[in-house]
């Protein structure tokens, strides 16, 4: 588990960042917009509901931890929880999980950006963790509770419709685009609004494309 901490200076819009991520002991209690004693820096694009609670794999830790020749400890890739045995980026999108005594759901995949390059301090960071295509995913909270390290991580609903996160962060394929749309309207599920942006974009693409071209 990982919170806040302490704020940086940052050359962005805001000024200064929240990514500095450390590892707390003893439960924390998770909330609707995440975890107790977190906070989000820019909350217009990197908090809210929908990206209340940030999630890594280890695998994905550890290799970057290769990559940059330097030990990539919890909280420093800017995450709430590392997960270790479980493929969080083969998720799909809308799945339900729980974990300690919070209930989750995975709404999408993190967009790599310009702070996160300068926390990094590695030229075409971006590029670079991007073209990975394994960026951690982001939670809603459904049910908040406490969690702490070593809770399992239980998967409570698979949606079905084949849409992981990786798979839409790496293609956003307009078939994605229809599966998603699809399964809001058969289900009542409610897309993240972030991740509808981009859903949209990619239908658009299908529906403007002509036949036999």
């Amino acid at each position: 588990m990982c919170r806040v901490h302490r704020l940086h200076p940052d050359d962005g819009t805001v000024g200064v960042t929240a990514i500095d991520k450390r590892a707390v002991d003893g439960p924390v209690q998770v909330r609707r917009l995440g975890l107790h004693g977190d906070l989000q820096a820019d909350r217009a694009h990197h908090g809210g509901p929908d990206k209340a609670v940030y999630v890594l794999d280890t695998a994905e830790a550890d290799h970057w931890a290769g990559v940059l020749g330097t030990d990539v400890g919890p909280g420093r890739l800017g995450e709430n929880l590392r997960v270790a045995g479980y493929p969080v980026d083969d998720a799909e999108i809308g799945e339900r999980w729980r974990v300690g005594g919070a209930e989750l759901e995975v709404t999408g995949p993190r967009t790599p950006c310009a702070t996160f390059a300068r926390w990094v301090a590695r030229p075409g960071w971006v590029r670079e963790f991007t073209a990975r295509g394994r960026t951690g995913v982001y939670l809603r909270v459904l049910s908040t509770g406490p969690v702490a390290a070593g809770d399992t991580l239980e998967v409570l609903d698979r949606p079905g419709h084949g849409v992981t996160v990786a798979g839409w962060f790496t293609r956003k394929d307009p078939a994605d685009a229809a599966r998603l749309l699809a399964h809001e309207a058969a289900t009542g599920w409610q897309m993240a609004g972030y991740l509808r942006t981009y859903v949209l974009a990619a239908h658009r693409r299908s529906e403007d494309a002509i036949p036999g071209s």
